[in-house]
């Protein structure tokens, strides 16, 4: 099966190449504004007018709300007006938002900005014109090339943001991402003429998109991201208060962890094989533990915080990865679109939820609070996992 997936994808036609790297460089330039912002945002954030260690969190998570809220309605609208223009519709507000956050003085006002970014929400849209561009023979390999791309923003992202925020402040990342916004707005037009929409389905039948074996996974996608963010809003400040890291060195630490993360993370991607087995997604889970665990234990050692955050991503980017591959395996085909979108409206909703965590928690400027509050999180998720969830096929 896989020689033939690897003949199918060097059989793709030139409109199909072509049409896959627009797509996913679209979705690789505006996740890039998002991602660049989340290692940074929470300090920036907290020196604003009117700032609250709440009004912080909210400030981090409010992008997931909107999008939680907008993903299926946006993605519904596809079908009926067309992907291009959805997603150009999409572009154009994620442009405003970021303009209103980058001239605000106010948290309100960034707040404001975020929430407008999230209702830019074109995930489903552009999952949905790779599928139209694709045949069906191609089509795994295609999404598997928009997923790499997302990763590879994510990434390069944490390395540039820091930079940037370091040297041009934190309103220089909001203006890159309506930079971004342009150019992803742009290269619609490079997309190959005639692509061909599939048809909706008129009917459309709830309980296929939410069977409890789908929904579980729609559940630890929430949990997996209300974690990444609550982390992220207190992270920043441990380093620069506890460890004494400046904002221009913390890409360092994020890239060297992620990297050495690897060495956990593919090596469970090659025994999972993709089907997301119960046992490999438990194994994922109590990477989660061990490295929040390290890093409530981190006090002064920057060592013990390196070991933390490369054990936490091993285990999260093998779930980030293997969560989506199982649901689009077990999800009914005409249907996959919409399991999708409700797939990525509980993601973007942990990230509104871990932000509202972790700004509460951040009340008194104690990191370690958080990542306790994770971790009781993460240890609940182990538990029902191991004696209550069956996600086996």
């Amino acid at each position: 099966m896989k020689k033939e997936d690897d003949k199918n994808f060097l059989s793709m036609t030139s409109r199909e190449r072509r049409s896959v790297v627009v797509i996913a460089l679209i979705s690789t330039f505006r996740m890039f504004g998002i991602f660049a912002l989340l290692p940074v945002l929470s300090i920036f954030a907290g020196r604003l007018d009117d700032a609250t260690p709440f009004l912080v969190g909210v400030a981090v998570g409010a992008y997931g709300l909107t999008q939680a809220i907008m993903q299926i309605p946006l993605g519904l609208l596809s079908d009926y007006v067309g992907r291009v223009p959805v997603i150009l519709g999409g572009l154009i507000i994620f442009f405003v938002g970021s303009v209103v956050a980058a001239e605000s003085e106010t948290i309100i006002g960034v707040i404001g900005g975020r929430l407008l970014q999230g209702i830019g929400a074109i995930s489903s849209a552009l999952t949905a014109l790779l599928s139209d561009a694709t045949r069906k023979e191609v089509r795994t390999r295609s999404m598997a090339f928009f997923g790499i791309g997302i990763g590879f923003s994510f990434l390069i992202a944490l390395i540039i943001g820091p930079i940037v925020a370091a040297y041009g402040g934190v309103r220089s990342l909001f203006w890159l991402s309506a930079i971004v916004a342009i150019i992803a707005g742009v290269m619609l037009f490079l997309l190959p003429s005639g692509i061909k929409q599939s048809k909706p389905y008129m009917s459309f039948q709830v309980n296929s998109i939410l069977r409890p074996l789908l929904l579980r996974i729609d559940i630890y996608m929430f949990l997996l991201h209300t974690l990444l963010t609550s982390i992220f809003v207190s992270l920043p400040y441990m380093l620069v208060n506890d460890l004494q890291i400046l904002v221009a060195d913390h890409s360092r630490i994020y890239v060297v962890s992620i990297l050495l993360s690897l060495l956990g993370t593919i090596p469970l991607i090659i025994i999972d094989d993709r089907r997301g087995k119960d046992a490999t997604i438990f194994f994922a889970l109590i990477l989660l533990f061990l490295g929040q665990l390290f890093l409530i234990i981190t006090e002064s050692s920057i060592v013990m915080a390196y070991f933390g955050l490369t054990i936490f991503f091993a285990g999260f980017n093998f779930l980030e990865a293997g969560l989506p591959a199982k649901l689009s395996i077990l999800a009914d085909e005409k249907y996959r679109g919409a399991s999708l979108g409700v797939f990525s409206s509980f993601q973007f909703l942990g990230t509104f939820c871990g932000g509202l965590i972790g700004g509460w928690l951040l009340i008194e400027d104690k990191p370690e609070n958080v990542f306790i509050c994770t971790l009781v999180i993460t240890v609940i998720w182990i538990f029902y996992h191991k004696y209550f969830s069956n996600l086996e096929n």
